[in-house]
């Protein structure tokens, strides 16, 4: 029996409207017209039977009711012989339907502008403004930074060129950017790699052009091939004035990227930075801490200023020329420069001085020599380099790279522990790592880094220091099973960096359970991709870690801004040349006793190194700085203690 449908009025109503509509224009006109005659027709007849002042005759009330109709349906309502009536008719309809086809046109044409706008086809008119070509992360730092640096000028403007949805982006920088203060960021869709949707954001009137890294294996070469179509879309583009900036992960790829970014390109390596920030903070605990406070634009800063009387002098006299700024280098006439050099060096006419300040017009001149104490500086003689245990956690790409760094670095007779999941580690990992080391042994073992069971084996609190690094390619799940069994996943695959970052932060839950049981504070440096996840890591506040996203792009900005930092960034993150350093404050200067900052600036002076700043180790552990103080005021007092350390910029 065949079974009814018991369906409510609502719904047949609406299954017969839907059958209207699938028949198509004609049938929508006709059925309109029909809809629109069985209202008017009523509504005019009784218009024209309730006025008193109608026609007496039957007739007379027709044509009342005939003129209504007309006007209301904009048809014109003449009266008059049936061949008048026709043609008036006629003529009303074409009017019609001339006038509705116009406002359709019209509104059409509106509509396709307002959805080209929508999805950011439209040209950035803007000069001097600056160009974010790519989409990930980290574009959320560098638009923050950008918005930082540009909060003294009355007008400043960014433009965001992505492959992504324009309003979709603007919903993303609005929720993740919280003050765009004066700046205004501008936001199209568009390939970065095709010269003429590059246009769109107008790079050859801007004043720099950052280049994102986008997340992924094929991220360098979409940063090249944008190089690449910079140079196509504006002719001679890497020759003008406009800064350009972009960044690669994979030092293999760096060479390429700097010869497609042209002669004045500034090109970064991810992988290179990073290392060498990881090895630099292991020995040193706190470092990291010193180059976030000195890379963005809330701090204290790199700027050039102008030598002035200075000149002729030397470097060393400069170093106490400043009471609240640090010089740390000259900035040459060629556009060279040079970091921590001979405090005998004289200082040229064309030089200008580098130093660290909170802005740039706080680097005033005050000499502070009449503040040094002679009796407080020590002369402290060069203490005994020992052998350490060392733990890497993890493996990934940068790993050969921190174990090249680290055996330039540690004493001969130091040990690393390489542990990894699978054989990994073991066996690309050994293969990777083939230089011949002199001072560092390393050996890999097989383990899970989340797996507490493996930590508890390592007796990490045994180690001086350990390295946690995100496992971004972990190696794959043997291929076919027992039974022979292919399961397909369709969702979707994870990000590689953002599943590194779950893992180290799982590994760093287990560290510090580790560390409370041992009633020890490890030693521990962590990398991360992501700033995000940094604030959920289980770690004491005032812990190392080197986030390679936001690191980066600190980085980009500032060269963006001053495109001379790309040589001191240059030095300052390279095996040779200088870096920073945190040094016991004792050999330096008497401990235990009150002394001005320039004292200690002074006895760096005398061991060829520029004194930046200081780190209290009673105040190691609470925020905001953590015990750090960058740049002081040389007439100011501290008290330094046994196992408080000087900043100094010295060679490496």
């Amino acid at each position: 029996m065949a079974q009814q449908h018991t369906t409510s009025l609502r719904l047949r109503l609406r299954y017969r409207f839907d059958h209207l509509v699938s028949g198509g224009t004609t049938a929508l006109i006709g059925w309109l017209a029909l809809a629109c005659l069985a209202v008017v027709v009523p509504a005019s007849m009784v218009l024209v039977w309730s006025d008193r002042a109608a026609p007496a005759t039957l007739s007379g009330r027709l044509t009342a009711v005939w003129v209504s109709v007309g006007q209301t349906l904009k048809i014109g309502g003449a009266v008059g012989s049936p061949l008048y009536v026709l043609a008036s008719v006629s003529l009303a309809l074409v009017a019609l339907l001339f006038v509705s086809t116009l406002v359709s046109l019209i509104t059409t044409g509106i509509n396709q502008r307002i959805m080209s706008l929508r999805l950011g086809h439209s040209t950035v008119l803007e000069t001097r403004h600056t160009v974010v070509l790519g989409w990930s992360d980290q574009v959320f730092p560098v638009l923050g930074e950008l918005v930082a640096a540009n909060a003294n000028q009355r007008r400043s403007a960014v433009a965001v060129l992505a492959p992504q949805d324009k309003v979709w982006m603007e919903d993303e920088i609005a929720t993740r950017v919280s003050d765009g203060g004066r700046t205004r960021i501008i936001c199209r869709n568009g390939s970065t790699t095709d010269p003429t949707e590059l246009c769109r954001v107008s790079p050859g009137t801007a004043k720099a052009v950052l280049v994102l890294p986008p997340t992924g294996d094929i991220g360098d070469a979409q940063v090249v091939k944008t190089l690449l179509a910079l140079d196509a879309a504006v002719p001679g583009f890497g020759e003008g004035e406009t800064v350009v900036v972009a960044a690669v992960r994979d030092s293999r790829n760096h060479m390429t990227a700097r010869l497609a970014a042209g002669p004045t390109g500034h090109v970064l390596c991810v992988d290179d930075i990073v290392a060498r920030l990881l090895v630099s903070t292991a020995r040193q605990p706190g470092l990291s801490l010193v180059y976030s406070e000195l890379l963005d634009f809330e701090g204290d800063e790199f700027y050039p200023v102008a030598a002035g009387g200075l000149v002729g002098r030397t470097f060393g006299e400069a170093l106490l020329a400043f009471a609240t700024s640090s010089a740390v280098g000259l900035l040459h006439t060629d556009g060279s420069v040079t970091l921590n050099p001979d405090s005998g060096a004289a200082i040229g006419p064309g030089d200008r001085i580098i130093v660290i300040s909170q802005d740039d017009d706080t680097a005033v001149r005050a000499d502070v020599a009449s503040h040094v104490e002679e009796d407080a500086i020590v002369t402290a003689g060069p203490r005994t380099a020992q052998a350490e245990r060392l733990l890497l956690l993890g493996w990934n790409r940068r790993a050969p790279l921190v174990i090249e760094q680290l055996d330039q670095y540690v004493s001969p007779g130091t040990t690393l522990d390489v542990v990894s999941l699978g054989d990994y580690a073991a066996t690309r990992g050994a293969r990777a790592v083939t230089a011949e080391r002199s001072h560092l042994e390393v050996s890999f073992r097989d383990g899970d880094i989340t797996d507490p069971r493996t930590l508890a084996k390592l007796d990490v609190p045994s180690y001086d220091s350990v390295i946690v690094i995100g496992e971004t390619e972990l190696g794959a799940p043997a291929c076919g099973s027992a039974s022979d069994t292919l399961v397909v996943s369709l969702a979707p695959v994870p990000d590689p960096e953002a599943r590194a970052d779950d893992r180290t932060l799982v590994t760093l839950l287990h560290l510090r359970a580790v560390g409370d049981a041992a009633q020890r504070e490890l030693a521990l440096t962590t990398e991360m991709s992501d700033d995000g996840n940094r604030l959920l890591a289980p770690a004491r506040d005032g812990a190392d870690f080197i986030v390679s996203g936001r690191l980066i792009s600190l980085l980009m900005t500032q060269i963006s801004q001053s495109p001379y930092l790309a040589g001191v960034f240059e030095e300052l993150f390279t095996a040779e040349g200088h870096e920073f350093h945190l040094k016991p404050a004792a050999d330096y200067v008497r401990a235990g006793s009150e002394v001005s900052f320039a004292t200690a600036v002074e006895s760096a002076r005398r061991r060829r190194e520029c004194a930046v700043g200081y780190r209290l180790r009673a105040r190691s552990a609470t925020g905001p700085d953590y015990g750090v103080r960058i740049n002081p005021d040389k007439r100011q007092r501290v008290r330094f203690l046994e196992g408080d350390w000087l900043i100094v910029l010295a060679e490496s």
